[in-house]
């Protein structure tokens, strides 16, 4: 998987012409182009021009451009699709994903563009890994709030309704070395609230959160990104297992802890994550 940085991942209504034009100066790593949900039903069809438009004339930078569709077995699916594979998109996001065929039908519309999949139905949790492992698939994005309509859960601060779907779809993500990201925090006035859900969803494994206002991207930012502590460890951990590896030895101590070559993998992994945020916040 690419330590490429999906901490904030904003949805846009790609009918706004303001908001597209307004997501340019925010520092999000990702824009989720919505013509699904964000979209009023009489504003379908001109979403995708005004889309098709802002994409063209460029301008995001290097934030990785997804458009969300309106499902397939909708009246819209079908020419969202056709015109997204001409848009100059990175991804193609799938909402309703419940099997790996879905994914398969709209990759024989989309013949090069990466998809992604909404996971937010029980059908899509519990076919996660099928899903994950189709050729096309470059990430996961949770849909929990239609995931807890579905379960027919009550909505609770620590999210333990859901903690088991949440993991299943993370795991499926993991095993196929694909992006994985935390579905959206409603209240975008309680950051208090929206700190709390970053930091397990970031203790889980997630590689960012999905967002719905522009007051949520700092927090989000934050606690996804390798904090000071974190770089230090892993630049300690790397001197460490090189030098013992010089003196011939296999494993290092770092304060008191043992260090493998796991562990570098990760310290690594860390490093490059912080220089590529580093990269995108200029």
């Amino acid at each position: 998987m690419s330590n490429r940085p999906f901490r904030s991942v904003l949805y846009i209504p790609a009918s706004k012409e303001r908001a597209l034009e307004k997501v340019k100066t925010l520092a999000v790593d990702a824009i989720i182009f919505d013509l699904e949900d964000a979209v009023a039903v009489d504003e379908k069809v001109n979403a995708r021009a005004v889309l098709a438009h802002a994409l063209s004339e460029g301008g995001f930078g290097k934030r990785f451009k997804i458009v969300r569709i309106n499902a397939l077995d909708t009246e819209w699916g079908l020419d969202d699709a056709k015109a997204v594979a001409q848009m100059d998109a990175d991804a193609v996001l799938l909402p309703k994903v419940g099997s790996s065929s879905d994914v398969e039908t709209l990759a024989q519309i989309i013949p090069e563009t990466q998809i992604w999949a909404m996971i937010e139905s029980p059908a899509g949790v519990l076919n996660a890994a099928e899903i994950a492992a189709h050729p096309r698939m470059g990430g996961f994005v949770l849909g929990t709030n239609d995931l807890a309509k579905d379960l027919n859960t009550r909505h609770t601060a620590d999210r333990a309704a859901l903690v088991t779907s949440l993991q299943i779809a993370l795991l499926a993500a993991r095993g196929e070395g694909i992006v994985a990201i935390d579905g959206v925090f409603n209240a975008f006035k309680d950051e208090d609230g929206l700190r709390v859900e970053c930091e397990q969803g970031r203790d889980f494994g997630f590689d960012g959160k999905t967002l719905i206002h522009p007051a949520q991207v700092a927090v989000t930012n934050e606690v996804f990104a390798p904090s000071e502590a974190e770089i230090d460890l892993a630049q300690r951990q790397i001197a460490a297992f090189d030098a013992a590896e010089a003196a011939g030895e296999g494993v290092a101590v770092v304060d008191g802890k043992i260090v493998e070559n796991l562990h570098i993998v990760t310290a690594r992994s860390t490093l490059a994550k912080a220089e590529m945020i580093q990269e995108l916040d200029t």
